[in-house]
């Protein structure tokens, strides 16, 4: 009988839950209310829209979109978006940011965003070049009468890994 009350208590212990240590940095949650100042939201019956807000921490967001008409390449129409937001970064700088999505894919605009470093003019030349070269090509390809067969056999030494000599 003692066994068995002993084993009760085991049993009774292992069952508890176990305590688990955090790591206090992982996550923090925010308890700062941030008010909403602004918010409005117009819905056409086209499908158009319009949306603005602006809160507490100085965040504003606009955005605008409509459906454009049903083409050959896109039979249910294209959403174009277009927008802007803007908020204030931890150095006190105001950020704005553009932006327009359609069927050209999603462009953004901002003074913030990082650039490239120009293309160096010798790499700007030699490129010219090449696209000169493709032109000349191109054109002795039109007035070259045996074009299609010239490229068949092109292709197929392409295919096989080996290089075209004219």
């Amino acid at each position: 009988m003692k066994l068995l009350i002993v084993l009760a208590l085991v049993a009774s212990v292992y069952g508890l839950p176990q305590h688990e240590h955090h790591d206090h940095h992982e996550h923090h949650e925010s308890t700062t209310f941030i008010p909403i100042l602004k918010y409005d939201k117009q819905q056409g019956e086209d499908g158009s829209y319009k949306t603005i807000y602006q809160t507490g921490n100085n965040i504003v967001h606009e955005e605008s979109g409509y459906l454009k008409e049903a083409s050959e390449d896109h039979p249910n129409g294209i959403l174009v978006q277009q927008g802007a937001y803007s908020y204030e970064a931890p150095n006190g700088e105001i950020i704005q940011v553009q932006y327009t999505a359609d069927e050209k894919g999603f462009r953004v605009e901002s003074d913030s965003l990082p650039t490239p470093p120009p293309i160096p003019l010798a790499i700007q030349e030699g490129l010219k070049e090449i696209y000169k070269g493709i032109e000349r090509r191109e054109q002795e390809n039109r007035n070259n009468p045996n074009y299609a067969e010239d490229e068949a056999k092109r292709a197929q030494l392409d295919y096989n890994g080996q290089y075209y000599h004219q």
